[in-house]
């Protein structure tokens, strides 16, 4: 019997250990949304902005995610003073190098960093010189990390849209830079149907992309990013109200961008014992775990893991299992997939 219990106590040990010295990989992380304190502080700092807020804890409060946010709607008015810290070449390019060096302290050993360049042009740049800083910042950084170009879900901005497409396809790689289209926005007010067009244009460029749906709209919108040729959703719980659209998905081999803070806080579910992770997961589907705003909703990588551990069980193998997940469904060469696969020790 002790023997049987010192076997128990070196295996818990050894899951532990697996959990706490685990490297990270984060598919679904927004720019805008990666503003810590500590960011805004300096990106201010650097260009000379001055803060609307007197001390931390009232910048926490504009910067935060409030306890009464209501929807997705209310969740994005928060990223208004991020924004407003990166509309210069300076701001873009610190921002995406701060970023990436905050969250490889956390762990993270690749990011796929997501912004929309339209968003940036409010002090005088233009969508390529937004990208060409972005770039800057990625180059600075030693984690290992792409960028992923946002459309928008906006009234009136077609032409805006259709240049990101454009740009993508003149900054398109295979690694080490802009590496793929996204569609972000207020996806209940502009569904993700009426956005096909600059999709098939991507598709004829030969653009891969991933597409915000089901989050604050139902299954559909999963259909119809999967119809437009998207190989990767962000987020997609929603599929879980339509059994043929979540047959769709393992059909098809669909990567989920899934954030449970993120969802927690938007109320994508409104009640988290109803959080379809893990029964994505035990029924195969090809779910990642990322912290889509990590600045805004006060979270990391290691805490959404932690979250999941506490309240849904989730196992040191189930954590290989959604690595190697994200791993395949990174927009990157097979060559740096290797390279993670070596760094996790995943074989």
């Amino acid at each position: 019997m002790k023997f049987l219990t010192l076997i128990l106590v070196i295996l818990l040990i050894a899951g532990n250990l697996f959990a706490a010295d685990n490297k990270y990989i984060d598919l679904h992380l927004h720019l805008d949304g990666a503003i810590t304190v500590d960011i805004a502080k300096k990106l201010a700092d650097l260009q000379g902005i001055k803060l609307p807020a007197d001390n931390d804890s009232e910048l926490e409060k504009l910067l935060f995610v409030p306890d009464d946010c209501q929807s997705l709607n209310d969740f994005l008015k928060c990223f208004d003073l991020p924004l407003s810290l990166m509309q210069t070449p300076k701001g873009l390019r610190e921002s995406v190098r701060l970023v990436l060096d905050n969250i490889k302290s956390h762990g993270v050993i690749y990011a796929e960093i997501r912004f929309a360049p339209q968003l940036h042009t409010s002090k005088g740049m233009t969508q390529e010189d937004a990208i060409k800083a972005a770039l800057e910042g990625l180059r600075e950084s030693s984690l290992k990390a792409n960028l992923i170009l946002c459309l928008m879900r906006r009234d009136n901005n077609d032409s805006e849209n259709f240049e990101t497409v454009e740009l993508a396809r003149k900054y398109l790689v295979k690694d080490g830079g802009v590496v793929a289209l996204d569609l972000a926005g207020a996806e209940a007010i502009f569904p993700t149907k009426n956005y096909a067009k600059f999709f098939e244009l991507a598709k004829k460029y030969n653009i891969p992309f991933t597409i915000h749906a089901g989050e604050a709209d139902g299954a559909q919108s999963v259909r119809d990013a999967i119809n437009f040729g998207a190989v990767r959703i962000g987020h997609g719980i929603r599929a879980q109200e339509s059994p043929d659209v979540v047959a769709l998905i393992k059909e098809k081999g669909i990567f989920l961008e899934i954030s449970p803070t993120s969802s927690r806080l938007t109320h994508a579910v409104e009640n988290m014992k109803d959080y379809p992770f893990m029964k994505f997961l035990r029924e195969g589907l090809r779910v990642t775990l990322n912290t889509d705003d990590m600045g805004i909703e006060n979270t990391t990588l290691p805490d959404e893991y932690e979250y999941m551990r506490e309240n849904f069980g989730l196992t040191p193998e189930d954590e290989r299992i959604i690595l190697n997940n994200a791993i395949d469904g990174a927009f990157t060469t097979e060559e740096v997939k290797k390279f993670l696969r070596d760094t996790i020790n995943l074989h």
